[in-house]
């Protein structure tokens, strides 16, 4: 069983490392309004895990990645969500020139809200659990227990994942507060969200 565990994790490492959509929200967040939003955004992220975590034990995820209509109104429901981030923070761009330095806060739901939102709207995630997660999870267990250990420790390695970057984003935070930075990383952010969110697009296509 440790040794299936041990592998798992590891696979799971290697999913959350990789820069995607979570990484640019919690980057925009952090810039706009500071490292408890940031790590509140995180905290959301992580309960969209957890949310398809439950949906996949019930065996609903199986469904969406069983149904070309459904994966493609959720891909473009997400891939909306995604520009409608990046035009925000293209926007807050522009109005951070008069702006003081000093983060704006934007309240903690908002930020949670959007963590949230942005994993719920991944149906990559649906068919990534659903397809992977069954061949992963240590054969001691039964299925459904395996797969939720397995949902845990992803969302566990998520959440650490994130608060460690929002910890080194917080660090540098003199550099990060001068105006012209603040307008560059807002619009840098703006711009890979966009990104995203058409990559989604064009593979719904």
């Amino acid at each position: 069983m440790w040794t299936q565990t041990a592998a798992a994790l590891g696979v799971l490492a290697l999913l959350t490392v990789v820069p995607g959509p979570d990484m640019a929200v919690v980057t925009k967040h952090a810039m706009a309004s500071g490292r408890a939003e940031a790590l509140r955004t995180a905290a959301g992220i992580t309960a969209g895990l957890l949310v398809w975590g439950v949906f996949t034990v019930a065996g609903l995820s199986a469904v969406l990645a069983a149904s070309a209509e459904a994966y493609f109104a959720v891909k473009i429901l997400g891939a909306a969500y995604l520009v409608f981030l990046g035009l925000q923070a293209l926007w807050q761009s522009r109005r951070s020139a008069p702006r003081s330095a000093a983060p704006a806060a934007t309240g903690s739901g908002h930020a949670f809200l959007t963590g949230l939102t942005t994993n719920v709207l991944n149906p990559k995630i649906a068919v990534f659990y659903t397809g992977l997660l069954p061949t992963l999870a240590p054969d001691v267990l039964p299925t459904a227990a395996g797969m939720g250990l397995l949902v845990l420790l992803h969302a566990a390695l998520t959440l650490t994942w994130l608060g460690g970057y929002v910890y080194l984003l917080s660090r540098a935070r003199s550099v990060f507060e001068r105006p012209r930075v603040r307008r560059l990383l807002d619009r840098v952010a703006g711009v890979v969200l966009i990104g995203f969110g058409a990559r989604v697009a064009a593979e719904a296509n």
